[in-house]
Parts: C-alpha cells; sequence; structure tokens
C-alpha cells in the first residue's frame, strides 16, 4: 500500500484514474495475476492436504508477502479510493499537499494494519481447524483457488467506465 500512497501523494495516482489506458493495463494484470494464482492454488491443492501431514515444507513468508504485494499493487481500485478519499481531508493552506496525502495515507495503512490482523488471526485459527483433516485442507485450497479465479474475472469485467 506505501507505493500507491506514495504514488497518489506525488500525483500518479490520479493520472491513473484518469488515464483509461493506463487504468485498464493494471486492471488486467492484476485480474491476471489473480487468475494465476487461482490455477496454482487449484493445481496444488493436493500439497495442502499434504502439509497437513508435515510431507511439504510449506511457503515462506516472504513468498506469501511478495505474492499480497503483487496483488495489492496491480489493484487499480485502490489507488481509485485513494485519489477520491484522501483529498477530501487536505488542509490546501497547510501546505506541502504531497505530505499531507502521504500521512494521510500511513494513518489508512496504520487502521488496515490493525484490522486486517484480527482477521489474520481469526483465519489461522479456522486454517488450524481445516488443517486437522487433509480432505478438508484440499477442498479449501480449491475452493480458494476458484474464489480468486472469480476474483480475477470481476476485476477485470468491472471497473473505470470513462
Amino acid at each position: 500500500m506505501i507505493p500507491l500512497v506514495a504514488a497518489v501523494a506525488l500525483g500518479v495516482g490520479a493520472l491513473v484514474a484518469q488515464s483509461v489506458v493506463l487504468f485498464t493495463i493494471i486492471k488486467f494484470a492484476g485480474a491476471l495475476y489473480l487468475v494465476y494464482l487461482g490455477i496454482q492454488a487449484i493445481r496444488h491443492r493436493a500439497d495442502a492436504a499434504a502439509a497437513v501431514n508435515g510431507e511439504v515444507a510449506p511457503r515462506s513468508h516472504w513468498r506469501q508477502l511478495g505474492e499480497g504485494f503483487v496483488v495489492g499493487v496491480t489493484n487499480p481500485k485502490t489507488i481509485a479510493f485513494f485519489v477520491a478519499v484522501l483529498p477530501q481531508f487536505v488542509d490546501f493552506t497547510a501546505g506541502s499537499i504531497p505530505l499531507q496525502l502521504f500521512e494521510l495515507g500511513v494513518v489508512f495503512i496504520v487502521l488496515a494494519l490493525l484490522c486486517d490482523s484480527v482477521w489474520a488471526l481469526a483465519a489461522s485459527a479456522a486454517r488450524d481447524w481445516f488443517a486437522r483433516s487433509p480432505k478438508r485442507a484440499a477442498h479449501l485450497a480449491a475452493t480458494g483457488g476458484v474464489m480468486m479465479i472469480g476474483l480475477g474475472g470481476v476485476l477485470a469485467l468491472t471497473g473505470n467506465k470513462h
């Protein structure tokens, strides 16, 4: 999110929000990446079941973080959200508008991180329950893959209509 906040603060976000071509390129890149991740989850659902038995090493946290980063940065709706919302809270007489936009974006990120952390802990507990059964783990991986493909399709078919 920090790269998106910085882009909005420097005016790049407004450019993406106003450019149909740039918005569409980013939108389809994100959609294709989500579809790719969904296909990979379905293809490797047996690995999720094997991981329950300790047969497969889990993916590194850095890889998971990297995948999340790519999904987040290629979501043009986040940029559009920041462009639409953050300027409403800027005091144009206080100076340094890019700095104000950046600070507002950082506040948003901190709040989102706190809220998302609660959801992550809840999801971890749910995952532990699913992971007790290799069959449940495989079904969960396949369902997650189908959902990512669906989200990729929704992302590709909706959005900025200039």
